[in-house]
Protein backbone atom coordinates (compact mmCIF):
# COMPACT_ATOMS: atom_id res chain seq x y z
CA UNK A 1 0.00 0.00 0.00
CA UNK A 2 1.24 3.72 -0.64
CA UNK A 3 0.65 5.29 2.70
CA UNK A 4 0.86 8.78 1.27
CA UNK A 5 -3.15 7.88 0.58
CA UNK A 6 -4.39 7.20 3.92
CA UNK A 7 -2.42 9.87 5.66
CA UNK A 8 -3.65 12.13 3.19
CA UNK A 9 -6.96 10.65 3.34
CA UNK A 10 -6.42 11.63 7.38
CA UNK A 11 -5.77 14.93 6.75
CA UNK A 12 -8.67 15.75 3.92
CA UNK A 13 -10.80 13.97 6.87
CA UNK A 14 -9.68 16.52 9.78
CA UNK A 15 -10.58 18.85 7.96
CA UNK A 16 -13.56 18.66 7.09
CA UNK A 17 -14.55 17.10 10.88
CA UNK A 18 -13.27 20.66 11.72
CA UNK A 19 -14.85 22.75 9.19
CA UNK A 20 -17.97 20.67 7.85
CA UNK A 21 -16.97 21.27 4.59
CA UNK A 22 -13.60 19.85 2.04
CA UNK A 23 -14.56 16.35 0.82
CA UNK A 24 -14.29 16.73 -2.96
CA UNK A 25 -13.10 20.27 -2.69
CA UNK A 26 -9.61 19.23 -1.53
CA UNK A 27 -9.91 15.31 -2.30
CA UNK A 28 -10.56 15.66 -5.96
CA UNK A 29 -7.99 18.85 -6.73
CA UNK A 30 -5.27 16.81 -4.24
CA UNK A 31 -5.68 13.35 -6.64
CA UNK A 32 -5.12 15.61 -9.88
CA UNK A 33 -2.29 17.93 -8.52
CA UNK A 34 -0.50 15.69 -6.40
CA UNK A 35 -0.59 12.49 -7.01
CA UNK A 36 -1.62 12.56 -11.09
CA UNK A 37 -4.70 10.65 -11.08
CA UNK A 38 -6.47 11.08 -14.47
CA UNK A 39 -9.43 13.60 -13.40
CA UNK A 40 -12.01 11.14 -14.26
CA UNK A 41 -10.72 8.71 -12.08
CA UNK A 42 -10.34 11.30 -9.43
CA UNK A 43 -13.86 12.48 -9.64
CA UNK A 44 -15.43 8.67 -9.71
CA UNK A 45 -13.22 7.97 -6.88
CA UNK A 46 -14.05 10.73 -4.92
CA UNK A 47 -18.16 10.50 -5.42
CA UNK A 48 -17.73 6.70 -4.02
CA UNK A 49 -15.67 8.55 -1.16
CA UNK A 50 -18.18 11.42 -0.59
CA UNK A 51 -21.19 8.51 -0.64
CA UNK A 52 -19.41 6.44 2.06
CA UNK A 53 -18.62 9.44 4.76
CA UNK A 54 -21.28 11.32 4.16
CA UNK A 55 -23.51 8.29 5.14
CA UNK A 56 -23.12 8.11 8.71
CA UNK A 57 -23.22 12.33 9.21
CA UNK A 58 -26.79 11.93 7.10
CA UNK A 59 -28.21 8.97 9.96
CA UNK A 60 -26.80 11.22 12.48
CA UNK A 61 -28.74 14.64 11.49
CA UNK A 62 -31.37 12.28 11.10
CA UNK A 63 -31.61 10.65 14.72
CA UNK A 64 -31.43 14.08 15.98
CA UNK A 65 -34.27 15.67 13.45
CA UNK A 66 -32.12 17.68 11.58
CA UNK A 67 -33.09 16.69 8.02
CA UNK A 68 -35.90 18.25 6.00
CA UNK A 69 -36.73 14.82 4.33
CA UNK A 70 -39.29 17.56 1.71
CA UNK A 71 -36.47 19.35 1.03
CA UNK A 72 -34.31 16.66 0.36
CA UNK A 73 -37.11 14.81 -2.18
CA UNK A 74 -37.18 18.24 -3.80
CA UNK A 75 -33.30 18.03 -4.39
CA UNK A 76 -33.27 14.56 -5.47
CA UNK A 77 -35.83 15.27 -7.71
CA UNK A 78 -33.63 17.31 -9.72
CA UNK A 79 -30.28 15.74 -8.93
CA UNK A 80 -30.30 12.42 -9.80
CA UNK A 81 -32.00 12.42 -12.80
CA UNK A 82 -29.49 15.42 -13.58
CA UNK A 83 -26.46 13.40 -12.34
CA UNK A 84 -27.76 10.40 -14.86
CA UNK A 85 -27.88 12.37 -17.75
CA UNK A 86 -24.40 14.37 -17.08
CA UNK A 87 -22.76 10.20 -16.95
CA UNK A 88 -24.55 10.20 -20.09
CA UNK A 89 -22.84 12.63 -21.39
CA UNK A 90 -19.59 11.83 -20.11
CA UNK A 91 -19.77 8.81 -21.52
CA UNK A 92 -20.98 10.08 -25.00
CA UNK A 93 -17.75 12.30 -24.73
CA UNK A 94 -15.57 9.49 -24.31
CA UNK A 95 -14.42 9.76 -20.78
CA UNK A 96 -10.78 8.56 -21.23
CA UNK A 97 -10.05 11.08 -23.85
CA UNK A 98 -7.71 14.02 -23.44
CA UNK A 99 -10.67 16.96 -24.26
CA UNK A 100 -13.07 15.11 -21.92
CA UNK A 101 -9.98 15.44 -19.37
CA UNK A 102 -10.06 18.88 -19.46
CA UNK A 103 -13.41 20.02 -19.12
CA UNK A 104 -13.43 18.17 -16.13
CA UNK A 105 -10.54 19.99 -14.83
CA UNK A 106 -12.35 22.89 -16.35
CA UNK A 107 -15.80 21.97 -14.65
CA UNK A 108 -13.59 21.40 -10.91
CA UNK A 109 -12.18 24.81 -11.53
CA UNK A 110 -15.07 26.38 -11.51
CA UNK A 111 -16.69 24.50 -9.10
CA UNK A 112 -13.97 25.19 -6.35
CA UNK A 113 -14.41 28.97 -6.91
CA UNK A 114 -17.65 28.65 -6.43
CA UNK A 115 -17.02 27.09 -3.16
CA UNK A 116 -14.70 29.42 -1.84
CA UNK A 117 -17.43 32.51 -2.65
CA UNK A 118 -20.10 30.63 -0.56
CA UNK A 119 -17.74 30.02 2.24
CA UNK A 120 -16.26 33.34 2.14
CA UNK A 121 -19.67 34.89 1.93
CA UNK A 122 -21.80 32.38 3.80
CA UNK A 123 -22.73 35.03 6.43
CA UNK A 124 -23.84 37.88 3.69
CA UNK A 125 -26.05 35.24 2.18
CA UNK A 126 -27.72 34.48 5.08
CA UNK A 127 -28.48 37.64 5.76
CA UNK A 128 -29.78 38.81 2.71
CA UNK A 129 -31.88 35.23 2.36
CA UNK A 130 -33.40 37.18 6.19
CA UNK A 131 -33.94 40.42 4.94
CA UNK A 132 -35.18 40.53 1.44
CA UNK A 133 -37.73 38.36 0.83
CA UNK A 134 -36.97 37.64 -2.80
CA UNK A 135 -38.89 34.27 -3.57
CA UNK A 136 -42.50 34.35 -3.39
CA UNK A 137 -43.20 31.09 -1.18
CA UNK A 138 -45.00 29.16 -4.10
CA UNK A 139 -42.12 29.33 -5.93
CA UNK A 140 -39.64 27.44 -2.89
CA UNK A 141 -40.47 24.35 -4.55
CA UNK A 142 -39.55 24.50 -8.17
CA UNK A 143 -36.49 26.44 -7.59
CA UNK A 144 -35.48 23.66 -4.78
CA UNK A 145 -35.31 21.33 -7.71
CA UNK A 146 -33.80 23.69 -10.15
CA UNK A 147 -30.90 23.79 -7.15
CA UNK A 148 -30.96 20.21 -7.15
CA UNK A 149 -30.65 19.46 -11.00
CA UNK A 150 -27.70 22.55 -11.12
CA UNK A 151 -26.26 20.12 -8.21
CA UNK A 152 -26.43 16.84 -10.14
CA UNK A 153 -24.97 18.15 -12.99
CA UNK A 154 -22.26 20.01 -11.39
CA UNK A 155 -21.56 17.51 -8.72
CA UNK A 156 -21.55 14.42 -11.34
CA UNK A 157 -18.71 16.02 -13.80
CA UNK A 158 -16.63 17.35 -10.98
CA UNK A 159 -17.30 16.05 -7.37
CA UNK A 160 -17.66 19.26 -5.71
CA UNK A 161 -20.56 21.60 -5.03
CA UNK A 162 -22.65 19.19 -2.98
CA UNK A 163 -21.74 21.16 0.82
CA UNK A 164 -20.74 24.49 0.68
CA UNK A 165 -22.66 25.26 -2.63
CA UNK A 166 -25.27 22.99 -1.69
CA UNK A 167 -25.81 25.17 1.89
CA UNK A 168 -25.64 28.45 0.58
CA UNK A 169 -28.34 27.74 -2.10
CA UNK A 170 -30.21 26.28 0.66
CA UNK A 171 -29.82 29.16 3.09
CA UNK A 172 -31.18 31.64 -0.06
CA UNK A 173 -34.33 29.48 -0.67
CA UNK A 174 -34.93 28.41 3.53
CA UNK A 175 -33.96 31.65 5.25
CA UNK A 176 -36.31 30.64 8.11
CA UNK A 177 -34.37 27.29 8.69
CA UNK A 178 -31.84 26.82 11.44
CA UNK A 179 -28.70 26.61 10.23
CA UNK A 180 -28.13 22.76 11.96
CA UNK A 181 -31.26 21.64 9.74
CA UNK A 182 -29.93 23.18 6.42
CA UNK A 183 -26.30 21.42 7.02
CA UNK A 184 -28.41 18.07 8.20
CA UNK A 185 -30.56 18.40 4.76
CA UNK A 186 -27.50 19.51 2.49
CA UNK A 187 -25.71 16.44 4.02
CA UNK A 188 -28.77 13.67 3.85
CA UNK A 189 -29.03 14.81 0.09
CA UNK A 190 -25.64 14.52 -0.58
CA UNK A 191 -25.79 10.78 -0.11
CA UNK A 192 -28.18 9.40 -2.94
CA UNK A 193 -26.59 12.17 -5.33
CA UNK A 194 -22.53 11.01 -4.63
CA UNK A 195 -24.06 7.40 -4.55
CA UNK A 196 -25.70 7.60 -7.65
CA UNK A 197 -22.76 9.67 -9.18
CA UNK A 198 -20.37 7.68 -8.20
CA UNK A 199 -22.08 4.17 -9.37
CA UNK A 200 -22.56 5.83 -12.51
CA UNK A 201 -18.81 6.81 -12.69
CA UNK A 202 -18.09 3.02 -11.81
CA UNK A 203 -20.17 2.21 -14.84
CA UNK A 204 -17.71 4.14 -17.07
CA UNK A 205 -14.78 2.43 -15.33
CA UNK A 206 -13.35 5.78 -13.77
CA UNK A 207 -13.37 4.15 -9.40
CA UNK A 208 -10.39 3.08 -8.86
CA UNK A 209 -11.19 0.65 -5.70
CA UNK A 210 -7.76 0.02 -4.39
CA UNK A 211 -7.33 3.84 -4.07
CA UNK A 212 -11.02 4.31 -2.29
CA UNK A 213 -9.86 1.96 0.06
CA UNK A 214 -6.80 3.17 0.89
CA UNK A 215 -8.04 6.78 1.30
CA UNK A 216 -11.04 5.40 3.53
CA UNK A 217 -8.70 4.01 6.11
CA UNK A 218 -7.50 7.13 7.10
CA UNK A 219 -10.35 9.93 6.14
CA UNK A 220 -12.76 8.05 8.24
CA UNK A 221 -10.52 8.23 11.47
CA UNK A 222 -9.80 11.65 10.55
CA UNK A 223 -13.39 12.79 10.37
CA UNK A 224 -13.59 11.68 13.74
CA UNK A 225 -10.79 13.17 15.17
CA UNK A 226 -11.73 16.47 13.66
CA UNK A 227 -15.20 16.78 14.69
CA UNK A 228 -14.27 16.46 18.39
CA UNK A 229 -11.36 19.31 17.61
CA UNK A 230 -14.17 21.40 16.36
CA UNK A 231 -14.95 23.27 19.29
CA UNK A 232 -11.37 24.20 19.88
CA UNK A 233 -10.97 25.97 17.10
CA UNK A 234 -11.91 29.37 15.60
CA UNK A 235 -14.47 28.23 12.60
CA UNK A 236 -14.21 32.14 11.00
CA UNK A 237 -10.27 31.34 10.87
CA UNK A 238 -10.81 27.96 9.41
CA UNK A 239 -12.98 28.94 6.98
CA UNK A 240 -11.00 31.82 5.65
CA UNK A 241 -7.88 29.56 5.30
CA UNK A 242 -10.08 26.71 3.33
CA UNK A 243 -11.39 29.40 1.15
CA UNK A 244 -8.20 30.98 -0.10
CA UNK A 245 -6.90 27.35 -0.67
CA UNK A 246 -10.07 26.58 -2.98
CA UNK A 247 -9.48 29.97 -4.92
CA UNK A 248 -5.58 29.15 -5.57
CA UNK A 249 -6.41 25.38 -6.21
CA UNK A 250 -9.35 26.54 -8.56
CA UNK A 251 -7.67 29.23 -10.54
CA UNK A 252 -4.48 26.93 -11.42
CA UNK A 253 -7.16 24.60 -12.62
CA UNK A 254 -9.08 27.06 -14.64
CA UNK A 255 -6.29 29.02 -15.75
Amino acid sequence: MDFTYPISGLIVGLIVGLTGVGGGSLMTPLLVLAFGIAPATAVGTDLLYAAITKMGGAVAHGRRGNVDWKIVGLLAAGSVPASLLTTFGLNQLNVGAEHTAVIIKVSLGIALLLTAVALIFRRHIIDFSRTSGWLPAHRIAPATVIVGLLLGAMVTISSVGAGAVGVAALFFLYPDLRATRIVGTDIAHAVPLTLVAGLGHASLGTVDYSLLGSLLIGSLPGIWIGSHLSTLMPERWLRGALATMLVLVGAKLVF
